[in-house]
């Protein structure tokens, strides 16, 4: 476990190393930060002049390596518009994309896990061949479009949900979330079931895959030859080593939905990171930009890390240290 973990600790250094070089390298192709910062009105002069005193006319290699040794420090730079650390306006905005993801995550498993379950067992029932066909419109439906069609739908002609915004978020646990109160979660159905739309689809294919898979080992068999009762073998037999997979597949998940909550923030104006990245973006906040993708990056790293960790002690079988 411990040749694993400092194998992977090697690993995370040297992708996080190309993240945050990728990420500086794309921020002078993303305009120019002056334009947003003093105007058009001001002289060209002072512009050369602000230009120098940010270091933006320093050569590429000058201005990365004074970056690596600020973060080095812990220091990702200042955001241009808001006028404070970048790592701390991420963190001000992350709790509303955790929140997120987290509901999203719970939709997919309650919903995935028995209806690819059911899928399997029952294949050529009326019932598997809606839930197959309807996850392939899923997986075809792009995300931004589903979430306006929930609008149009809860919101707009029912006009049972919000259509935008986070609601009235409370902190009884130290952070801000909508979790603790009935408005808060009446603002969270639309955009978690628009975000969990993007994977639930591919996970119920996945449990029906895998359930199918086990339920022709060998072992399962050997089992129905003993006589063991059905919902035994299901469910204690063929589910348990269907799950193996999904963990894998599921924490590499995770963190795609944290980089996939940009469509659905922007369509629901919900306050979390990726609604923060657009909008950077807009305002060419270059320092902000570049902390964004180096922190999403961050969570990819640790999120797959810490599933091979899951993965090996659910799965003692697994040479984790061959595999780092």
């Amino acid at each position: 476990m411990l040749t694993f973990l400092l194998k992977r600790l090697f690993q995370a250094l040297i992708v996080m190393f190309v993240i945050s070089l990728v990420a500086f390298s794309i921020q002078d192709h993303l305009g120019d930060p002056l334009r947003e910062l003093v105007g058009q009105s001001v002289s060209e002069e002072v512009r050369q002049q602000m230009r120098t005193e940010l270091g933006l006319n320093d050569p590429f290699m000058v201005k990365y390596g004074r970056f690596i040794g600020n973060v080095l420090q812990g220091d990702f730079g200042t955001s241009y518009f808001f006028k404070k650390p970048t790592l701390e306006v991420i963190f001000e905005k992350l709790p509303a994309t955790l929140e997120l993801v987290f509901c999203a995550s719970i939709i997919i498993i309650v919903l995935s896990i028995p209806l690819g379950v059911y899928s399997a067992i029952k294949p050529r029932s009326l019932l598997s061949k809606v839930i197959m066909g309807v996850s392939i419109i899923g997986i075809s439906v792009p995300v931004f479009l589903t979430a306006i069609l929930l609008m149009y739908v809860f919101s707009i002609e029912l006009g049972w949900l919000p259509a935008y915004g986070r609601g009235v978020v409370t902190s009884p646990l130290g952070w801000d979330s909508g979790l603790f109160n009935w408005q808060g979660i009446r603002n969270l159905i639309l955009p978690s079931i628009a975000l969990s739309s993007i994977m639930l689809p591919l996970f119920i294919r996945l449990v029906r895959s895998e359930m199918l898979e086990q339920l022709s080992a060998e072992y399962v068999r050997f089992a129905w030859a003993k006589g063991l009762d059905k919902y035994r073998i299901w469910f204690i037999h063929a589910l348990k080593n269907t799950l193996l997979p999904l963990i894998t597949v599921g924490g590499v998940q995770i963190g795609t939905m944290v980089a996939y909550t940009i469509l659905t923030e922007t369509v629901f104006q919900w306050p979390g990171i990726g609604l923060l990245f657009l909008e950077a973006i807009t305002r060419v906040d270059t320092p902000l930009i570049t902390t964004y993708v180096i922190f999403v990056g961050f969570i990819f790293v640790v999120t797959n890390t810490v599933v091979d960790l899951i993965y090996g002690l659910v799965n003692p079988t697994v040479n984790l240290a061959a595999k780092g």
